[in-house]
């Protein structure tokens, strides 16, 4: 019978090897074993990712390879997003999500919206190529506090930028959280345009996010 590590190594290398059926299959098998599904998820899902993304930084995988991983890593999600537990305590804070415009790689912001949604948020999912004043339409309209942003370019990291200046112009910046995060995005370039998160990844999103909005709902 194979242990955790085996199972939650079969889940990352599934990943990396763009295979769906085993991602499936992998899953099942860590649920049946008694793996909590964020385990699973986190050591075997996404770290397969992060060697998806060592081989892309390093040419070894492009484009076409980075996107069958992403669905080998989907069709894993699927089977264990159910499975997530779910805080129903409380008013759900609103959070609009996206991936901003002039990027198509919307994995992390996927499994950042995973983990909101399972930790209680009520997501709001612009997907990816997402034009900056997109961000701020949504967010006013639906009456959320927290607008999310990401990317995996840094020749679009620019972007988030422009949705803050967005929301200075028009003098409504003190009325929502701006959480950024990606590949390239850094806590210093969070600092340097002015956001109040950076977020390294989708654990990170959801406990530190969890933590600022119930000082900034007291302040």
């Amino acid at each position: 019978m194979k242990n955790k590590e085996d199972i939650l190594l079969e889940l990352a290398r599934a990943v990396v090897d763009m295979e769906e059926d085993t991602c499936r299959r992998s899953a099942r098998e860590s649920l049946g074993a008694g793996i909590e599904a964020a385990e699973a998820i986190n050591g075997g899902l996404v770290k397969g990712m992060m060697v998806v993304g060592d081989k892309y930084e390093r040419e070894e995988y492009f484009i076409p390879e980075v996107l069958l991983c992403s669905d080998a890593m989907l069709a894993g999600l699927a089977v264990l997003q159910p499975h997530l537990p779910v805080d129903r305590g409380g008013t759900a804070a609103k959070v609009v999500l996206g991936v901003v415009r002039g990027d198509t790689h919307d994995i992390g912001k996927s499994l950042v919206k995973i983990m909101l949604e399972a930790a209680g948020f009520e997501v709001y999912d612009l997907g990816r190529d997402v034009p900056p004043a997109d961000f701020v339409t949504k967010a006013l309209e639906v009456g959320a506090s927290v607008i999310g942003l990401s990317t995996l370019m840094s020749t679009t990291m620019d972007g988030m930028r422009t949705v803050i200046e967005d929301l200075e112009a028009r003098g409504i910046r003190d009325r929502f959280l701006v959480m950024v995060g990606g590949g390239p995005v850094s806590p210093a370039f969070a600092r340097e345009i002015g956001a109040d998160l950076y977020a390294p990844d989708a654990n990170s999103a959801v406990r530190n996010l969890t933590a600022l909005l119930e000082v900034w709902s007291c302040a």
